[in-house]
């Protein structure tokens, strides 16, 4: 039996730096031995079809092949379709009557709790509002990404410091369901 999966690499492709062609990346994983690879846009979102179960080894292994061949280290999280769809059904947004833009997920490399953000004086970024999932914060910025001050605050090292976080609008967040449904 095999299970659908969406490999989530961070910060690749961005203003043209640490540049991982889209074809180039369906190969390696094809390389891998992966099946019904894709991927969706440029930002480092593909898709594939594996035996594993071990999402862990999964993310290693893409990471170590994305060295080899392109250059640099590439943080890597490996998703299950079945937890995509988890996430995208226990958003605690509106997410029906949001643009896209407004509202995001950062996927983490482990469980966090709350005390992680504890420091943040959450009113004072209202109407923007975050709240934590299973291995995921949402987040509600209604301006979009880039003038969003908590985005700010929630990225800084003194909170995410020894994360492997990576983030995607809303929109890619439903594709990524879709492309790993089946």
């Amino acid at each position: 039996m095999s299970t659908m999966y969406a490999a989530l690499l961070r910060g690749i492709n961005v203003s043209g730096h640490r540049r991982v062609p889209m074809a180039e990346l369906r190969a390696l994983l094809g390389e891998l031995g992966h099946e019904d690879v894709a991927t969706h846009l440029q930002s480092g979102n593909a898709v594939f079809r594996s035996a594993s179960d071990d999402e862990s080894a999964l993310a290693a292994g893409l990471e170590r092949a994305v060295e080899e061949r392109f250059g640099f280290p590439v943080d890597c999280l490996v998703r299950s379709g079945a937890y995509l769809a988890g996430v995208a059904e226990a958003c605690p947004f509106p997410a029906a009557g949001l643009e896209g833009r407004q509202l995001h997920v950062t996927y983490f490399d482990r469980a966090v709790d709350a005390t992680r953000f504890a420091s943040l004086d959450a009113d004072s970024f209202r109407p923007e509002e975050f709240r934590l999932g299973d291995r995921a914060l949402y987040l509600y910025a209604p301006d979009g990404l880039g003038r969003s001050k908590l985005a700010v605050a929630l990225g800084k090292p003194a909170v995410t410091r020894g994360l492997v976080a990576t983030s995607r609008n809303w929109n890619t967040v439903v594709k990524l369901v879709e492309m790993t449904r089946g």
